[in-house]
């Protein structure tokens, strides 16, 4: 097993230097795998790490590492390289030992204790619920999932979030284009706002009020729309415009509370409820769970807000100025101090917000990781400021920062927004790619890069298509072993020393560094990191399978063989597992 390897090549060198510099035995040892496979299995730069404490050469220091290396069955070659790298060749028999460690370990394969069950929290997606969600979010939606299942793999106690906005400006402002919609049902004259949300979606859950209620909650529609500022002329696209429309919009919504009381109140949960429960269907069948969906609405409910505020306040970290309380959020790194509570006495988005992490951290995680959009990342400096000024740790706060991935249909951009109901839903893009590939496809770029997905490409069944070809080296295998029809229970036992071409040995060596990949992904929060080792994975056995016959007449050598490709379709599917996608095995 390769951590068995690297554990082994390291107490190997740990006695090396014991003898050729034993005051710098505290040294870290760093052990890599080599971009070039002709430098050997595993590179480590300890000589140049001791050059400048013991001034030396670092190949004179590593010559001397070299020599000083007890003998082991382990390594077959270690060479100086370069400016002072040691480069090891492992024997044989140690890189094919891999295909017994998956076939015994099977789906628990590349598992780690790195996370020692620590609790961790990861919050993503947390759109707003004032629409269906778009292939923007899917990406959001995919990496969060992704990276929850790659920590669960290495270790940690992972808590899937989702943080629902339903408290704020927007979820009035669905409300309020739902009973506009209603009332257009309803033959009453008034001008669908520009600002108000204006998908096909509202009118249906007009329609739907409708159906159930009749023409209940036209009443006080002439008081509500009465009173209200000017509307600019439709045409201006000016600030001032936009000014008065916003102002417009606020109005009615205001109007609508008071003068429309319970009906409101009804309309704007029906809006909430309709949008939240298509979020978490399109959620689930893309695979996606949540164990906690928190209410943001439950911080005002619980007075948490006021607490957080009053906390704040408390520490010395607030003032006043026009009647509104600012927390002091340039004394953190920000750019500008922020406003919790208005002079109205509402309180502030920015304060919800620092309620939630307070409850986040009340709730005893260890790690607590937010999956943000890419134009959030001026908002951490102030989430950390907040963090800090109510005393508590904000090391244990990581933001991982998702660019939005771009659709391309037939070679056009596709546009995606909610508000004006031009945009493509993550549920259309599912329905006309599949899931696997929207998972990963979404994986296959770091998800602070931008991504550019390629419907087309995504749709094709060629090697080009990186999540087919990696299906297709599964179903290859599961053909092989079907066509081989032994007990699979023994193939653990089989021959491993015939596996000596190169081609099965470099295979085998792939199979040891997925344990590597896991590690180094839930370390760098980067599951990208496993699409691009299955690409490799999947590149290399397809190499090996056109170049050797798998079920050949020698006994021995066909089940080697077969054990060989049964480890590699176990690799693949712990793989895919964790990315979210299927394994189907024929194709």
């Amino acid at each position: 097993m390769a951590h068995d390897v690297k554990s082994q090549l390291t107490t190997l060198l740990q006695q090396a230097l014991a003898s050729v510099a034993p005051t710098a035995t505290d040294t870290p040892i760093q052990l890599e795998r080599p971009r070039d496979p002709t430098h050997g299995d595993f590179a480590t730069n300890l000589a140049m790490q001791l050059a400048k404490a013991l001034k030396k050469n670092p190949r004179d220091i590593a010559k001397q590492l070299v020599a000083e290396l007890p003998p082991s069955i382990l390594v077959s070659k270690a060479e100086v390289a370069g400016a002072g790298f040691i480069n090891f060749t492992l024997d044989a028999r140690a890189k094919i030992n891999v295909v017994r460690a998956v076939l015994a370990e099977g789906e628990s394969y590349g598992r780690s204790t790195q996370g020692g069950w620590q609790k961790v929290q990861v919050e993503f997606v947390s759109a707003n619920p004032t629409g269906p969600l778009h292939v923007g979010h899917g990406r959001g939606a995919a990496y969060g999932a992704s990276l929850s299942n790659l920590l669960t793999f290495a270790g940690w106690d992972v808590t899937r979030e989702y943080y629902v906005n339903d408290a704020g400006r927007q979820m009035d402002i669905l409300g309020l284009s739902t009973w506009l919609r209603y009332l257009e049902q309803h033959a009453v004259a008034v001008p669908f706002l520009p600002n108000a949300y204006q998908g096909d979606y509202v009118r249906e859950m007009a329609k739907q009020m409708t159906a159930a209620h009749g023409a209940k909650f036209v009443r006080q529609a002439a008081e509500v729309l009465a009173g209200t500022p000017g509307l600019p002329e439709a045409e201006r696209a000016d600030d001032e415009a936009k000014r008065q429309r916003d102002q417009h919009l606020d109005a009615l919504i205001a109007n609508a509370k008071t003068l429309l009381g319970a009906d409101w109140t009804y309309v704007h949960q029906h809006a909430l409820s309709e949008q939240l429960a298509d979020c978490r269907d399109d959620l689930e069948e893309f695979g996606v769970h949540f164990d906690v969906w928190f209410s943001e609405q439950a911080l005002f409910d619980t007075g948490l807000v006021a607490r957080c505020v009053d906390l704040l306040e408390k520490n010395g970290h607030l003032y006043v100025q026009n009647g509104a309380r600012w927390f002091k959020s340039t004394a953190f790194g920000d750019e500008k101090d922020r406003v919790v509570q208005r002079e109205n006495g509402l309180y502030t988005y920015f304060a919800s917000d620092i309620a939630y992490h307070l409850n986040k951290f009340e709730r005893g995680f260890d790690k607590v990781i937010n999956i943000w959009g890419a134009d959030h990342h001026g908002y951490i400096a102030r989430v950390n400021g907040a963090i800090k000024a109510l005393d508590l740790n904000p090391a244990k706060l990581q933001v991982a920062l998702v660019q939005f991935a771009v659709l391309y249909r037939n070679g056009q951009k596709a546009s995606m927004s909610t508000r004006s109901g031009d945009f493509v839903t993550l549920r259309e893009l599912r329905g006309e790619v599949g899931n696997d590939a929207c998972r990963f496809f979404y994986a296959l770029r770091k998800s602070d890069q931008h991504l550019d997905f390629d419907l087309d490409l995504a749709k094709s069944q060629t090697n080009e298509n990186p999540v087919y070809y990696i299906q297709y080296a599964h179903a290859r295998i599961c053909s092989v072993i079907n066509q081989w029809s032994g007990d699979f229970a023994t193939l653990a036992e089989s021959d491993l020393t015939r596996l000596d071409n190169p081609r099965e040995l470099a295979l085998a060596n792939k199979l040891a560094e997925f344990r590597e990949v896991i590690d180094n992904a839930a370390r760098e929060l980067a599951p990208h990191l496993i699409a691009f080792y299955l690409k490799d994975l999947a590149g290399d056995f397809h190499g090996w399978y056109n170049a050797e016959r798998m079920l050949v007449d020698d006994a021995a050598l066909r089940d080697a063989r077969v054990a060989l490709a049964a480890s590699v379709r176990q690799v693949i599917r712990n793989g895919l597992a964790i990315l979210g996608v299927s394994c189907p095995e024929s194709m």
